[in-house]
């Protein structure tokens, strides 16, 4: 059977591009199925493989020695005094991530007759049929290994890795090996990058029920049979790879009377056992026709002011951030991609991208997600540390705007974007973590200790004072943002501003005494935040510094959204000043990104028709492929999962908002929303909450994993109080309006 709304999508023929592969992944590798009865191909990816330029790794530019020349000359007012604070290199980006191969099974002959493909989100099984055949394509999160299971009367063809995909570089040195089997067979496909000792490898283990085998022109030739089980790997390595341990590690999987059946079904079940629960722990439900939840998704990409599509998008969008969440978080393309030629080298683009991508994850329960996250940053401390260094002579963490997921070094110079200047970096990212800290009632020491460290670089690096004796920050970079007067390199970007103050605070909390005492004094001289004269929130703080308002990016607002420090309950004239900021901010190149972050900060300041309005731009503008993943730009140009992981944090937000002190119920919610119900979302005082409403009226089931006193913020916009007890449900019914 086809899976229902909201757990499922499917459509009535095989993807034409692999951008409308269903997909497939663990956090480690990624599938894309095509579902083509004839060809049926399976792309295979490794969040590890990114293509080695052939150049010694870069470090950051060491230009300490020259940074109190460069802050004079920006504080005399010499607007461009940034732009040659370089070392002289020129732009390079990081390493390019790229697909490894594909696995193809390409039959003799098709019967055509009653052809459905199909994805599962709560399995992570895609899955197509055809004339009596069919195919199943999971990607194990117990087990991590590609699992493809075809089935059938009569399978006849050719079994073979294939690396010919778009891009691929001629001088890609490639080996290939067959040897078959007592089960079948096992197939080996080396890849060597050009002028480079690194390679990757992939290895096919081949379990064939019924019929004959023989070694093909490219791979295994199946004959007759019945059952054919697919179990492929990838590792990328220096020098050579024991392919025989490889398919020998591989082979332990087999077991039961009928290999191919019996191996299949324990795989599934216990990648089931891991995925199943992640998916499950939140649902959202609103009030859609039950006819519109049962079109193909391509079909209902179509009806974009239904409810239906929120709904599917919501489920598939916390299924794909899921299932590119493990070794690594979602890269711009998450964990998947079909070309080697991938836009921005399909990097890990930090100073929006990423952390939109993943701001669902402690609300929506998957601390997977933050944890691969963690993995991420953790990996990458020391060379944080090296940038904090080398950039600005300080001790601390200094975090890049771009990464590869292997180097976290900051070296991406560019005169329009000086990304080395970004300081704001650091507590960006380590923000959702400490949310997910705050969630789960846990406090991780390695987190404890960078959050030190981001103190450390701010006590360094805030020297600088103004004629009003409050801290200056200067060199200060507002991604990708410049002022209209002046040049990218400037003082007092409101993001940085927001970003020191956070840490500052955050590092205080986590390490009462002295240095809390410390770095709160120097919180509290940071300057404060400015009003332009056009009412609106700046983007610098910097008098004489003027906006510029057609930009993609809302840097300026991350005191709304991810923190709180300006809240339409706390500071009501910063909230009116951002709100003008926020009505005043242009599209640019309609980057989904942009929307969708847009709506984000108009949830935080309780503006519900913006919501919607960001949410319309998105949904009526084609930036959904059939396979439920997005593009970066309308008309579905350049494959990018920023808009189909951001989603769900958007209707998140609409509907709940938390921090340790406060629950927000139905802050945002849409005219159109009439009904609805979202189940197990988790707020930041270690609760879960069940949330339904209809009409006038919602009830709200919180259910304390741990005691908390918080304040209550009502739909209606009234105030209330919560003192709750670990293990003692609290059932509230309020009035919407």
């Amino acid at each position: 059977m086809l899976p229902e709304h909201p757990h499922g999508t499917w459509e009535t023929s095989p993807a034409a591009r692999w951008e409308d592969a269903f997909l497939s992944g663990n956090g480690r590798h990624g599938a894309l199925a095509f579902g083509d009865p004839y060809d049926d191909r399976v792309v295979v990816t490794h969040h590890s493989l990114v293509r080695p330029d052939g150049e010694p790794r870069p470090r950051p530019p060491a230009l300490a020695s020259r940074l109190a020349d460069l802050q004079d000359r920006l504080l005399a007012g010499e607007t461009d005094a940034a732009e040659s604070f370089t070392d002289g290199r020129p732009l390079r980006w990081v390493q390019a991530f790229h697909p490894a191969f594909q696995v193809r099974f390409v039959r003799d002959t098709v019967v055509w007759r009653g052809y459905r493909r199909a994805v599962d989100f709560a399995t992570g099984v895609a899955q197509a049929w055809c004339g009596g055949w069919r195919g199943r394509v999971f990607v194990s999160r117990a087990d991590d290994v590609v699992v493809q299971y075809v089935t059938g009367q009569g399978l006849d063809g050719e079994v073979f890795p294939d690396p010919r995909l778009a891009g691929v570089p001629g001088g890609l040195g490639v080996g290939r090996g067959v040897v078959l089997t007592p089960y079948g067979a096992q197939l080996t496909l080396r890849c060597r990058y050009p002028d480079s000792d690194l390679a990757y490898t992939g290895t096919t283990l081949a379990v064939v029920r019924g019929g004959r085998t023989s070694v093909g022109a490219c791979g295994l030739r199946v004959d007759g049979a019945q059952g054919l089980l697919l179990l492929t790997r990838v590792r990328r390595h220096l020098g050579e790879l024991d392919a025989v341990a490889e398919a020998a590690a591989l082979a332990e999987f087999i077991d039961g009377d009928d290999p191919a059946e019996d191996t299949y079904t324990a795989l599934l079940a216990r990648h089931e056992a891991l995925h199943r629960p992640a998916y499950e722990r939140v649902s959202l439900t609103l009030d859609a026709p039950r006819g519109e939840r049962g079109l193909p998704g391509s079909e209902l990409l179509g009806r974009t002011d239904g409810q239906a599509l929120l709904e599917r998008l919501f489920a598939a969008g916390r299924y794909h951030l899921l299932s590119a969440s493990g070794a690594l978080p979602p890269r711009l393309t998450g964990l998947w991609t079909g070309e080697w030629d991938t836009a921005w080298s399909g990097a890990f683009t930090t100073d929006a991208n990423l952390n939109l991508q993943t701001a669902s994850a402690p609300a929506c329960a998957l601390p997977e997600v933050t944890e691969a996250q963690s993995a991420l940053v953790q990996g990458q401390l020391a060379h944080w540390r090296d940038n904090a260094r080398s950039v600005f002579g300080t001790r601390g963490v200094v975090a890049p705007a771009h990464t590869d997921g292997e180097s976290g070094h900051a070296f991406h110079f560019q005169r329009r974007w000086p990304m080395h200047l970004w300081t704001a970096g650091a507590d960006w990212l380590l923000t959702p973590l400490v949310e997910q800290a705050e969630t789960s009632g846990e406090r991780p020491a390695w987190l404890a200790a960078a959050l030190a460290d981001v103190a450390l670089f701010y006590e360094d690096f805030l020297t600088r004072t103004g004629p009003d004796g409050r801290i200056v920050i200067v060199p200060s970079y507002s991604p990708e943002n410049r002022p209209a007067n002046a040049s990218w390199g400037t003082l007092n970007a409101t993001m940085d501003i927001a970003a020191a103050r956070h840490a500052l605070r955050t590092a205080a909390a986590w390490h009462p005494g002295p240095d809390a005492e410390r770095w709160t004094a120097l919180a509290e001289r940071l300057p404060d935040y400015r009003i332009n004269a056009d009412g609106a929130l700046a983007e610098w703080a910097w008098p004489g510094l003027d906006d510029a308002y057609d930009h993609r990016h809302l840097s300026h607002l991350y005191p709304v959204w991810p923190h709180h420090d300006i809240t339409p309950y706390d500071t009501p004239e910063l909230a009116k000043a951002a709100h003008r900021a926020l009505e005043l901010r242009g599209a640019e190149n309609h980057s989904a990104h942009g929307h969708l972050h847009h709506a984000l900060i108009a949830a935080r300041l309780r503006d519900a028709p913006r919501v919607a309005d960001a949410l319309r731009q998105v949904l009526t503008g084609d930036y959904f492929h059939p396979s439920l993943m997005s593009a970066h730009y309308p008309a579905r140009d350049v494959y990018n999962a920023d808009a189909a992981h951001t989603l769900p944090a958007v209707l998140t937000e609409a509907l709940l908002q938390s921090t340790p002190e406060r629950l927000v119920l139905l802050p945002a919610l849409p005219a159109a929303w009439r009904r609805g119900e979202v189940r197990g979302l988790r707020t930041r005082f270690g609760a879960r909450v069940d949330l339904t409403w209809s009409g006038a009226t919602c009830t709200a089931l919180v259910r304390p994993d741990r005691d908390a006193d918080i304040g209550l913020k009502t739909p209606d916009g009234g105030d209330g109080h919560l003192r709750l007890t670990a293990g003692e449900d609290r059932e509230l019914n309020l009035r919407t309006r």
